[in-house]
């Protein structure tokens, strides 16, 4: 009972922080932060200044103390669940003893949708279809279209390969069982944030390059897609604005260990050898994050590829502003151009 009153009271501090006139909010963050000829939002600013001053981290000494962080802070940032959507509960059959997932449809919506398969983010090793919840709500809403949420095996626990094997059973079966989820076959979309965008796109590569059936459309946010090198924007951004080196190296070194090549498109999709006939794609990155150059990079690779791509730099924001929609209005305002271009990516195809 404690841990649910605290967790009100520092919901409602943070609410209140960001309803605070304008220059009270610019007084509480500090000085406008300018790099690479970009200003960062206010609204982002000021989360970073909250974070700051709560010593919030995402690596921590071990994946489970990391895991339980995460599950007690989400509710601070992702606001109040965003309704009315239904969802059920269902388990994806594999040989590994099946693949929970969440089935969310916006009231109203008809029979034979478009349906978003959705990876989440946090490094391979954190986040869970909770903590991404609001985000899965907003894409089904704001979208039109049925939204799959997959929890897909995590590292230590399970080092790669395991999330992509999980993931492309999660894509066959949405594609296999579109009419029992109420979605058309041909318009399935597959989508994810950060670690959940690399799997996006790994399914799109893989499933692509078996011949198919393949993803109607690709949703990537702020995606991780190359684990072999380090680009400019991670010497940028690396520290102080929100993910940073330590935490990308700690949740590689978790999901990729000693051993593993680095090089292999299932983990660092942007080497692949052949992008052509990759489905139509919406690559969002933010201006203040590590990975920014790398989605950037793999934008231009689908792009010289012939796939239809669009890479939205959203110039003002940090790695992860998909999971604050509780806050602010910028945060809000970029995740809805995303579910725009999902709508529009879903609605022509037949």
């Amino acid at each position: 009972m404690a841990n649910v009153l605290r967790s009100r009271i520092e919901a409602a501090g943070a609410q209140l922080v960001f309803s605070l006139p304008r220059p009270l909010r610019r007084l509480i963050a500090g000085r406008p932060i300018r790099v690479d000829g970009q200003e960062l939002a206010l609204d982002a600013q000021l989360l970073l200044r909250l974070q700051q001053l709560a010593g919030a981290t995402m690596a921590k000494e071990t994946p489970e103390l990391a895991r339980q962080m995460l599950a007690e802070s989400a509710h601070l940032v992702s606001g109040p669940p965003i309704e009315p959507i239904a969802t059920r509960e269902l388990v994806i059959p594999d040989e590994h003893g099946g693949v929970p997932a969440t089935l969310y449809t916006p009231e109203g919506l008809p029979e034979n949708s478009g349906l978003l398969v959705f990876f989440h983010g946090g490094g391979w090793v954190i986040g869970t279809r909770a903590s991404h919840d609001n985000a899965a709500r907003f894409l089904a809403k704001h979208a039109g279209v049925r939204v799959l949420s997959v929890e897909y095996r995590l590292a230590p626990e399970h080092p790669f390969p395991a999330a992509t094997e999980d993931a492309i059973a999660a894509f066959d079966y949405a594609y296999a069982k579109a009419k029992d989820l109420g979605a058309d076959p041909e318009r399935i979309a597959v989508g994810g944030d950060s670690a959940g965008g690399n799997l996006a796109a790994v399914v799109s590569q893989v499933t692509t390059g078996r011949g198919g059936p393949s993803p109607a459309f690709q949703l990537l946010f702020y995606p991780g897609v190359d684990a072999s090198v380090r680009r400019r924007s991670r010497e940028l951004f690396g520290n102080g604005f929100f993910l940073t080196d330590t935490d990308m190296t700690w949740f590689l070194n978790h999901y990729a260990p000693e051993g593993v090549d680095r090089t292999d498109p299932r983990l660092s999709p942007l080497l692949a050898k052949d992008f052509s006939g990759q489905p139509p794609a919406y690559i969002a990155t933010a201006g203040f994050d590590p990975l920014r150059d790398e989605g950037e990079a793999y934008g231009e690779k689908l792009r010289e590829a012939g796939v239809p791509v669009t890479v939205s730099r959203q110039a003002d924001l940090f790695h992860g502003y998909i999971n604050f929609l509780g806050i602010g209005t910028r945060f809000r305002e970029a995740t809805a151009e995303a579910a725009g271009a999902l709508r529009v990516g879903l609605s022509g195809v037949k």
